[in-house]
């Protein structure tokens, strides 16, 4: 479990999608908020990156995506701490 863990961690096309999502969240968070929007897109990009995926999951299917979820979580957290360094270092 933590070898899959590790590997969704450093997977680039799941860090790339939940930075993007970071990026839509920026733009559009006057209308939709913060909060929903980036834990329904963290659900979304762990759920899609395993179905439809053509290999074989090294452990059941819910297993992986709620593992996904977890890799989500905290590369999202990375990306809002890191936003949050960066905005603080414009001041």
């Amino acid at each position: 479990m933590i070898a899959l863990l590790l590997n969704l961690l450093v997977d680039p096309f799941r860090v790339g999608l939940l930075i993007a999502l970071f990026a839509t969240m920026q733009r559009t968070r006057g209308a939709t908020g913060i909060w929903l929007p980036l834990a329904l897109g963290i659900v979304f990009v762990a759920v899609l990156i395993p179905t439809t995926m053509q290999t074989v999951l090294p452990a059941p299917l819910w297993q992986v995506i709620a593992l996904g979820v977890l890799a989500n979580g905290i590369l999202m957290a990375g990306v809002m701490a890191a936003w949050a360094l960066f905005q603080r270092s414009r001041r």
